[in-house]
């Protein structure tokens, strides 16, 4: 089971009435920490990456993601996101502001 050992690191890259875009980079074992979404809100993977994602009952899973893959998900996930690989990784957040 990999415990988070660092913070990942967010790098604002806008923040308007309309978006907040946000980069996260993750050294192995980096976590988050825990968080409500505020906003309705999409990733999109800058790297390849593993993930284990603990949420707010403490139920952990594993999901991986290939570089270039996106989602997206509704306001008030409430979750850690930690990096379960041996790589470093990256994605980008944009959290939708309009319409939330």
């Amino acid at each position: 089971m990999c415990q988070a050992t660092a913070s990942a690191t967010p790098t604002q890259q806008a923040d308007d009435e309309r978006v907040r875009i946000t980069r996260w980079d993750f050294a192995p074992g980096a976590a988050t920490g825990f968080h409500v979404h505020e906003y309705p809100y999409t990733v999109t993977y800058l790297t390849a990456a593993k993930l284990k994602i603990v949420d707010k009952d403490g139920q952990e899973s594993l999901v991986e993601m290939a570089a270039g893959g996106s989602y997206s998900r509704p306001k008030g996930i409430a979750h850690d996101v930690i990096n379960a690989g041996a790589a470093p990784m990256a994605f980008v957040e944009v959290e939708i502001k309009l319409g939330a």
